[in-house]
């Protein structure tokens, strides 16, 4: 079901892009959530990761990044 006029979401645009919206007025509120997930590897790359000796870095530290980034 679509929204109504006055259901419209914020954060789109009239062609439904995402778009920036002022939230300097809005309340501040506590949020937490808890994700889940499931990585599969062979158990050489998790020796290399546990090492830290893969080429392209700490993946573990870059992983950390992203998650703060993304938060």
């Amino acid at each position: 079901m679509l929204p109504t006029q006055n259901e419209r979401l914020t954060h789109l645009n009239e062609a439904g892009e995402a778009r920036m919206v002022d939230v300097t007025e809005k309340h501040m509120t506590v949020r937490e959530a808890t994700a889940h997930g499931r990585v599969v590897m062979q158990s050489r790359t998790l020796e290399l990761i546990r090492d830290h000796s893969l080429a392209k870095g700490d993946v573990l530290a870059v992983a950390r990044v992203a998650g703060v980034m993304a938060a």
